[in-house]
């Protein structure tokens, strides 16, 4: 069993979808299909909710003109076409609805009808055809409970889902929708579709995942930033997550957690170039070169300076610190302490002021914005020596705000000013990798 998970950008045009459909019959292996809305959608259905009924019935309209054009080139025989007429015609009729409901609106419902849209044009698009295919749908096995996978759950309820349907070779389902414990129509925020394929892969331990996208897999820095760059054959789970989580546009972190518990190999493709091997992301058990990887970037962080004499020999008082941020319920990305002073950043301001004055109580703080974490990923085992040299020399020139390392096996990280970030890259790049 091979997991398939297709974003929005590789659904954008009927021309793309049709490419996917042609993409997934290569071979024989079975496999599930995992959609993402296509691109834009979920754009617009969130504008939607949050419109007022002329605003809505606006871009509704929009939405409705854009999709009669993207049926039109996607369906070849007549019934197909009025099929998905009349499909998107009960689709429109519900938004309109809800538009009539006062603000706030429950944006749950409404940005489930993407997935929806997308999911349907797909397998009955894989069904003119003649290919043998059957619907799954999320919301009878996606289970989420106090926001995160049930994963006992859904391995119980997406088996009983595939001996519904019966023995087929391609199955068809949506990703970043769910249900909650509460039976309502909810969503997985935090890592949307791909967190779904990983969540799936991982409850009927596939053989692999695929995330097809618009780009060759992993590259070792960011090539909208430097001029050049390499695709990575191989990360571990431990160094992927990393990258996601500073910054690399691949998976959001929490995607990787699922397959690598269940020992599942993420492979990393490119819909545009399917010949292309991609990067393969897999157990850190197996013999893994030492050295650096990649360099990743995070933009938008604020570095808060905590200072105070009664740090000096006191216990408890990175407890009495972090209790803040528990409470305004911020995470903290990096953290240095001294003598009388912690460091740390954030990548949320929206509690910050509150943040602030509650700290304010008993420290002293400033803050410096516009800063940038970069990120430099590979296997740093402790007893490999110069691996900190070799990452902390390209950037001599650069002043280093903070620096973060021993925490991971996988990461050495440092705090700059953000205008420093293109040449800090750029460094890190003909430096560590020779480019």
């Amino acid at each position: 069993m091979i997991i398939y998970k297709f974003g929005g950008t590789s659904l954008g045009t009927a021309e793309r979808m049709k490419s996917v459909a042609d993409l997934v019959v290569r071979d024989d292996l079975q496999k599930i299909i995992v959609l993402s809305a296509v691109s834009g959608t979920t754009d617009m259905l969130i504008k939607i909710a949050r419109s007022t009924g002329k605003q809505g019935e606006e871009i509704i309209s929009q939405m409705e003109k854009q999709y009669a054009e993207y049926i039109q080139a996607l369906f070849s025989k007549e019934e197909n076409l009025l099929e998905a007429k009349n499909f998107l015609e009960a689709i429109f009729d519900g938004l309109r609805t809800g538009i009539t409901k006062a603000l706030p609106r429950d944006e749950r419902l409404f940005v489930a009808y993407g997935e929806m849209i997308s999911s349907s044009f797909f397998i009955n698009l894989l069904l003119e055809r003649g290919i043998d295919a059957a619907f799954l749908s999320a919301l009878d096995f996606m289970i989420a409970t106090d926001g995160e996978p049930n994963m006992p759950a859904i391995k119980y309820f997406i088996r009983e889902s595939l001996d519904k349907v019966g023995e087929k070779n391609i199955y068809v389902t949506q990703g970043y929708i769910c249900k909650n414990e509460k039976n309502e129509i909810d969503n997985l925020r935090r890592g949307g579709s791909d967190y779904s394929a990983t969540i799936i892969g991982a409850a009927l331990n596939a053989d692999e995942i695929q995330i097809w996208t618009d780009i060759d897999g992993v590259h070792n820095n960011d090539p909208r930033i430097v001029r050049k760059t390499s695709r990575i054959d191989e990360l571990s789970y431990a160094e992927a997550a990393e990258l996601a989580y500073f910054g690399a546009k691949i998976l959001h972190p929490l995607c990787v957690r699922p397959a690598r518990e269940a020992k599942v190999p993420i492979r990393l493709l490119n819909t545009l170039n399917p010949s292309a091997e991609g990067t393969i992301i897999q157990s850190e058990n197996q013999k893994e070169a030492a050295g650096v990887k990649a360099v990743a970037a995070k933009d938008g962080i604020i570095a808060i300076n905590i200072r105070s004499s009664y740090m000096l020999m006191a216990y408890g008082f990175l407890k009495k610190i972090f209790e803040v941020f528990e409470h305004f319920k911020t995470s903290v990305d990096m953290v240095t302490t001294a003598e009388v002073a912690v460091s740390l950043t954030i990548d949320d301001d929206s509690n910050l002021d509150q943040i602030v004055t509650e700290l304010e109580k008993y420290c002293t703080i400033t803050i410096d914005r516009n800063q940038t974490i970069i990120c430099v990923v590979g296997a740093f085992r402790k007893d490999d020596a110069g691996i900190a040299v070799q990452v902390l020399e390209p950037l001599k020139d650069i002043p280093i705000r903070m620096i973060s390392s021993g925490g991971s096996e996988s990461n050495i990280s440092v705090l700059i000013d953000s205008k420093y970030k293109q040449q800090a890259l750029e460094a890190l790049n003909r430096d560590l990798f020779g480019h």
